[in-house]
């Protein structure tokens, strides 16, 4: 775990995990933010590159590209933030040419509504990550002509903010659709 200061002064703690893949590359690492809001691959054999838009405080913010320019094909992930998180993020790596450095040859990322992927190609060693109450905040690894490795920066704090959120967001729901349908105490009915 690593101790870092929020947007907010306060501190909070990041957990990082992997990174999964191999050692080509050079490293990256996109920092931490409130969330993740747009992933965009670029894909054939193996994933070539990753561009992450994170939210930071209700802003979207674009991070680098890492990775090569190959890739006959592009997958735009745009999760609807921040009621739609991710929950797991799954994918295999293995080298693309015989001798070569192992690299990510694909990426499969679910929400808590629905499955991305699997982007590139299901072949080699397998890995796979589940949030457990945590919520992405950072995507971190290593990249050359491919994406090499890749890993993941988790925040527990921010489960606690959106769980809270939604909490508001159901007693609000409840309060209009009670008051709507009976008349509180004290009220006459109309």
């Amino acid at each position: 775990m690593e101790g870092e200061k929020d947007q907010t002064g306060g501190k909070k703690l990041s957990i990082v995990v992997g990174p999964w893949g191999g050692n080509g590359g050079n490293y990256w690492d996109d920092g931490s933010y409130s969330g993740v809001r747009e992933i965009t691959l670029a894909y054939d054999r193996c994933i070539d590159s990753i561009r992450v838009v994170y939210d930071k405080n209700g802003k979207p913010v674009a991070a680098e590209q890492h990775g090569g320019v190959g890739g006959t094909r592009t997958a735009e992930i745009k999760l609807q933030y921040p009621e739609e998180f991710l929950t797991s993020v799954s994918g295999h790596y293995c080298p693309v040419v015989y001798g070569g450095s192992p690299v990510i040859r694909s990426l499969t990322f679910k929400s808590n509504q629905r499955s991305y992927g699997p982007f590139g190609v299901e072949e080699g060693t397998p890995f796979s990550f589940s949030m457990d109450g945590g919520v992405m905040v950072g995507f971190k690894g290593r990249s050359g002509w491919y994406v090499d490795a890749i890993g993941f920066r988790l925040s527990r704090a921010q489960s606690t903010k959106l769980y809270q959120k939604v909490h508001r967001k159901l007693k609000k729901l409840m309060s209009t659709s009670s008051t709507s349908s009976a008349p509180k105490d004290g009220e006459e009915p109309v």
